[in-house]
Order: C-alpha cells, then structure tokens, then sequence
C-alpha cells in the first residue's frame, strides 16, 4: 500500500477485527445433544438395526454418537469403529481421483473419455450429432447414461472383463451427452477404469494409496473381505415386520460407484481434510492434492435446479451436482455441498458447510436408510444454535485502507477530503453537492460515530456497522478494480 497516505494505513488497522464470538464449550455441548433426537426419531421411524452419526468442526470428529446393532444374531453394539458400507458417496473419491490425475498432467477433463477408455470408442450416440463423453461429463452425470440406482448396486461385483464386454455390447443412452443431468453409476464406473487406466494400477489400490493411507484412514476399503467380521456392519433390509439380512455385495469394478466401507472414526478424517481446503490461502499446499483441485469437487457442473425443503422449517434451495457431490444453496446454511448413499442393506449422506467449518454425517445398516433428510435437519439446527459462526474473511490491505478513507469522509462530512480514494465513475454517480447533503443530514441524524470491525464479503468488497451517538449506521464499500484501491461505491445507511 505504498501509495496510500500513512495516515489512512495506521487508521485503517482500528477498523481490522474480528467478527468471531469465542464460543463456550457447554453452549457447544447443547447444541450438540439437541441433534440427538433427531436421529433417534429417524432411527425408530425407518427400522434401522444400527446408526451412527458424527459431526466435524474445527478440524475434528467433535461429536460422534452410536446407537443400535451392528449384527442382530450377536447383537454387537455399534460404535465409532463400526465399518459401514457409504455406498454412492464414494463418488467423491473416485472423482478426487480423477482430478489428482488431471493435475499430474496425465489427463483432461475437457477431453474425449474415449481416450482413455477406448472401449467407448465404438459406443452407439443416440443422434448423429451427439457430442463425445468428455471425462468432465462422466463426473458431472451428464454423459446421457440412463439413470440406474437400482441396477447399478447390484454389479458392484463385475470383472474388469466383464465390464469391458458389457461396453463393446452397446449401452443404450437417455439422451445426447451435455443436455441434461441424469444420475448413472455406470457413468462412474467407467471413471473408476478411467482411473485405472491412466494411473496403470486398480483404481481402489491408487485411492488407497493415495487418499486413504495419507489420511490414516486404516479401516477403509473398497474390498468387505478385508474388514473384520467383528467391526463390520451386516446390512439388512425391513420386510414383513422383520429385518432380513441383505447379501454382501462386490468388490468389483462397480465400486468406484460405490464400495468404499468406513468407519465413523476413519470417514472424520476425510471430512476434515476436505474441509481444511477452506478458505483460500497463501502458504504451503496439501501433499495429498492441491486445495483447489478439492476445492473443484463442490463447483456446479452442470443444470441448476430449484428444489423444496425437505425439513420443517427449511426454505426452498439451489442444486445442481459437482464432481461426486451436490452443491446446494438456501437461506439457512447457505453454500453447502452434501451426498447420499444407499445400497442394499445400508443408507448414508454426508453434508459439509465450508464457510463454517462444519460437517454432519449418518451410516446406517438399513436398506437405502433416509439419512439425508436427519443430516440435514440436524446441519439446520447447528447452525441456529449460533454456535459454528462463519469463518471471518481476512480484509484485505485495499478494504482496510478504504474502510479509514469511509471513516475519514463521513467524520469531516465531505467526500472531496478523499478524492485520491474516489474512482473514476464515483462523483459522476452522483455529484459531490448531493452526497455531502446526504452526509450533513445523516451527522445530523445519528451524530459522530466510531468504526468497528470491517465484515469482507469478498477482498474488493464488504460491509461496516459503526456505532454512533444516536443509534448505528452501515456502511458499504465497493472497491474499483484499480492500483492504488478506489472506492467504486460507499453507502451510508442509518
């Protein structure tokens, strides 16, 4: 900021701080039990032998509840450790995979899948002037694959062979690729051999290699053989009154889509990672993958939709579908992202809120368990509870020294005594005469004022609230894309 007045610099660092409020471990605590009834509702309501439900904040597996079975013949209690099949949110690692790839310069996203899938080279497209898949499009479910839930989590067991045999069969398509979301796991089964075959190793062995080991994730896999009969969950489904045990599925070529089994315990550790990729920042990058590559997966990719609450007390919210996950807006969490899973046997979601810090998640060994609409509502009640507050945004050296400039205007009453800081259009908005007008009738009104912390909304752009003799006023500022910063647009409004 060498080209701004000293003055403005050292008046600018009194408008620096923090709108973080130091939160109290038994406020914490509350918030924390109140989302317990949630879950045992859900629990009692759809049948579910065993339930575990865990929330991340600050970097941690802060709260972790188990309740029910694992196993109805022993009646093994579920724990932490208990490991549960996450079905489809598996996708985020599959699709984590792909982008670590593309970074090591070993594919495009932009390009063919047939490239590097060259069994798709001779698949049917449905019109003559259909697009190629591109790899960006097998992440985004927008390939034209038709949707299959329900066939697709009963191949998690295919071969390689078979799955290259059932390509070079044909597959018939929804629709042209590119002109419209629809969900496939086929379409990430063949990200998982995309993945083997550009990484030249099995894809849940480059995922474990390169995610799960580095993460110390040692209760994962893709493969249920590897996982103690004592610490897995059995999967059962509820019929004629009765829970009926669901036969073990894969491991398979399929499991890209959905195979990873995990823990409550091991799955925290991943949430926090993918977490820590918040918020943007200077210093050393992650050594698993690039914090922006992470930060890729939650970016809409394609159709944005409008879709009702699903819980009491919610609001209508955006969606769309990233890479392996959903991107949602709405007017209580804001920007989140979230996945389920379900399988024969066992239902989860996950659903994580960057700005704050802050993920929920639910395992259940119940036959596609509606864990989705629990998360949410207990994501709803954590963030009520003002006790997970947004991580402030750093102000940048521009915002702080138009924050002083702000201050410097509206206490002498005069915005020519900030000319330097105004930008081009600023006084051709409107003149000076009428906005040192409307600043001798807000001095008038509210009296001197004294600054408080700036609240950034971005590094050009924030809001401050001053506290003045005759109430408060708000001040707005909107910096020019120009060196030194200028103010494009300073409100003051009582």
């Amino acid at each position: 900021m060498q080209n701004l007045p000293r003055a403005l610099v050292s008046l600018a660092a009194l408008c620096i701080g923090s709108s973080a409020v130091a939160q109290q471990p038994e406020a914490r605590a509350a918030a924390y039990a109140a989302i317990d009834p949630v879950f045992a509702r859900i629990m009692a309501g759809d049948h579910m032998p065993g339930l575990v439900y865990g929330v991340v904040a600050d970097g941690k597996l802060a709260y972790v509840r188990a309740l029910g079975v694992q196993d109805t013949k022993t009646n093994t209690p579920v724990t932490a450790d208990t490991v549960f099949r996450i079905a489809s949110m598996s996708k985020q690692f599959a699709a984590l995979a792909t982008l670590r790839l593309r970074d090591a310069g070993k594919l495009s996203l932009d390009a063919p899948a047939e490239r590097y899938i060259p069994e798709l080279a001779k698949l049917r497209y449905p019109t003559t002037d259909s697009p190629k898949i591109r790899v960006r499009d097998l992440l985004s479910h927008a390939a034209g694959f038709v949707t299959d839930d329900p066939w697709g989590d009963r191949h998690l067991a295919m071969t390689e062979e078979e799955l290259s045999r059932f390509v070079a069969a044909g597959v018939p398509m929804s629709r042209a690729p590119g002109m419209a979301y629809e969900y496939s796991n086929f379409g990430y089964a063949l990200v998982g051999r995309l993945v083997t075959n550009v990484s030249r190793q099995n894809y849940a062995d480059y995922v474990t290699a390169q995610f799960f080991k580095p993460l110390g994730m040692t209760a994962t896999s893709y493969d249920y053989r590897k996982i103690p009969d004592t610490r897995r969950a059995v999967g059962y489904r509820w019929e004629n009154d009765a829970w009926v045990e669901e036969p073990v599925l894969g491991p398979g070529t399929f499991g890209a889509m959905g195979g990873v089994l995990t823990s409550a315990n091991d799955y925290a550790k991943y949430v926090a990672w993918v977490l820590s990729a918040w918020p943007p920042r200077d210093g050393a990058e992650d050594r698993i993958l690039a914090r922006a590559s992470v930060r890729e997966i939650s970016r809409p990719a394609n159709f944005a939709i409008v879709q009702p609450s699903i819980v009491e007390g919610g609001c209508a919210r955006t969606a769309s579908y990233g890479y392996g996950v959903v991107p949602y807006h709405d007017c209580v969490l804001g920007f989140h992202f979230a996945h389920s899973g379900g399988l024969p046997g066992y239902g989860s979601n996950v659903l994580l809120i960057p700005a704050r810090g802050l993920a929920v998640f639910a395992f259940a060994n119940r036959t596609y368990a509606p864990a989705s609409r629990a998360v949410r509502e207990a994501a709803m009640l954590l963030v009520q509870s003002k006790q997970f507050p947004q991580r402030p945004e750093p102000v940048s050296q521009g915002l702080a020294a138009m924050a002083a400039a702000a201050q410097h205007i509206y206490a002498a009453g005069d915005v020519l005594v900030e000319r330097q800081a105004l930008a081009v259009n600023f006084l051709l908005d409107r003149g000076a005469e009428l906005r040192n007008r409307e600043l001798a009738d807000l001095r008038q009104k509210v009296g001197a004022c004294v600054p408080q912390p700036v609240e950034p909304d971005t590094a050009m752009a924030a809001s401050v609230t001053w506290k003045c003799e005759r109430g408060t006023l708000k001040v707005t500022l909107l910096l020019a894309p120009t060196t030194p910063p200028t103010l494009q647009r300073l409100e003051f409004t009582p």
